[in-house]
C-alpha cells in the first residue's frame, strides 16, 4: 500500500494549532473535511474520539495513529500533523508524541485500514526515516519524506 495514494499534501498541518489530544484529533478531522476527503467532520471526530478513549492510540516512538471509521466515505483518508511541541498523548511508553497520522476509513474496507496501519508502523520504525520526519520544518518537507519513502518500497 502507497499511503501516498490517500495521503495530499493540504492533508498534512506542520505544525498543528491543537496543544492537546482532543484538540489534535479535531484539527485533523477538519483538515479532511476542508480538503474534500470528507463530507461530515461530526461523525469521523465521534469516531475517532470514542476509539481513541477505549485505548491510547500513541503507540510509543513519538507517534500516535487515531483511527476511525466512518459511513458515508467511499474511500480511505489521511492526515498528519506534527505538534508544535511535543505534547501527551498518553502513549504507550510514556513518551510524547512528535507526529500524529490520522486514519479514517469506511466500515467495510477493514482490509485497506489494517493495511495503512500496518504501513505507517513499519515506515515509523525505520530509526533514520522517523527522526528524519520529526525534525522536518514543514508539511511540504513531510510529504516529500514521504513520497522518498514510498518510492523505496
Amino acid at each position: 500500500m502507497n499511503l501516498l495514494d490517500h495521503l495530499s499534501l493540504d492533508c498534512i498541518r506542520a505544525p498543528l494549532a491543537a496543544r492537546d489530544k482532543k484538540g489534535v484529533i479535531e484539527e485533523l478531522v477538519d483538515t479532511l473535511a476542508l480538503a474534500g476527503r470528507i463530507a461530515d467532520a461530526k461523525p469521523l471526530k465521534d469516531a475517532v474520539w470514542t476509539r481513541e478513549q477505549t485505548r491510547t492510540t500513541g503507540i510509543g516512538h513519538g507517534l500516535a495513529i487515531p483511527h476511525g471509521k466512518c459511513p458515508g466515505m467511499t474511500s480511505l483518508a489521511l492526515a498528519v500533523g506534527k505538534p508544535a511541541d511535543p505534547l501527551d498523548f498518553e502513549a504507550i511508553d510514556g513518551q510524547p508524541v512528535r507526529l500524529v497520522v490520522l486514519l479514517a476509513s469506511p466500515p467495510d474496507k477493514t482490509s485497506d485500514h489494517i493495511q495503512a496501519l500496518a504501513r505507517i508502523s513499519r515506515l515509523m520504525m525505520m530509526n533514520d526515516f522517523r527522526e528524519k520526519i520529526y525534525t522536518a520544518a514543514n508539511a511540504a518537507e513531510i510529504h516529500d519524506l514521504l513520497r522518498s519513502q514510498e518510492r523505496l518500497a
